[in-house]
């Protein structure tokens, strides 16, 4: 008797603390583990960039991203008059160039201090991140969430904030613009538990070449085709990957 009544308090003492672990962070990352768990799905990535920090010719448009698991990427990327594809699986990639499919080396290697799209965009993909990946790190960076209405919110971290302000840390280690007065937000939609939809905003100042850009940039994507997404790969970009 007096072991099965140990048993039930130590019971109760671990519900506790699960419940006490449990919280709007927790719900949101657990949304994002299940949807990183369905076979596949698609989504599409807007960008709203305000006042100096549109990026000009490699001003982000609409990104249009398959998926599916343990297996292929594919991406359909816009950059101001440039549509560019890619395709990546693990840790490696490839990026269709007005060249042909090129490695991920292959399009960021050299450099004449020309502007390159390829080149750009090649680099902004080596720190890729899929939906739900990305999304359990915004849950990480932000200060807190709360469940409010039908969303999940809170504000980033000052690092946080300008991670993503300098879309993250440089491959090879180089140096990345300087931000200041960095923050931001985030909002996560769930539904039935898997993540639907979620945005982030991030403000500040960059320091291009010695030049102040004051960045003002909302990101916003909506998952969709869950389960019925079907991911085609060139085979020239299957070569590039191996």
């Amino acid at each position: 008797m007096k072991k099965n009544a140990l048993f039930g308090t130590l019971t109760l003492v671990a519900g506790s603390l699960i419940a006490a672990d449990s919280g709007p962070k927790e719900d949101v990352k657990a949304a994002a583990v299940k949807l990183a768990a369905k076979s596949n799905y698609s989504w599409k990535t807007t960008v709203e960039a305000a006042g100096g920090g549109g990026g000009g010719r490699f001003r982000p448009g609409p990104t249009e991203g398959k998926t599916e698991k343990d297996g292929f990427t594919f991406l359909s990327m816009t950059r101001g008059d440039n549509t560019m594809e890619a395709v990546l699986k693990g840790g490696k990639g490839a990026l269709k160039t007005p060249d042909g499919w090129k490695s991920l080396a292959e399009a960021t290697e050299g450099g004449d201090g020309q502007p390159n799209p390829a080149r750009f965009i090649g680099r902004m993909l080596q720190n890729f991140k899929t939906p739900a990946a990305q999304a359990e790190d915004l849950a990480a960076k932000a200060k807190e969430l709360k469940k409010s209405d039908d969303a999940f919110t809170g504000e980033l971290t000052e690092e946080g904030a300008k991670e993503l302000l300098t879309f993250g840390p440089r491959p090879g280690g180089g140096n990345a613009p300087t931000p200041s007065n960095a923050k931001g937000s985030v909002k996560f939609w769930v539904k039935d538990g898997v993540l639907a939809k979620y945005e982030f905003k991030v403000q500040g100042t960059i320091n291009f070449n010695g030049n102040d850009v004051d960045v003002d940039r909302t990101t916003a994507v909506e998952i969709k085709d869950i389960g019925s997404t079907k991911v085609d790969v060139p085979e020239e970009a299957k070569k590039k990957l191996s």
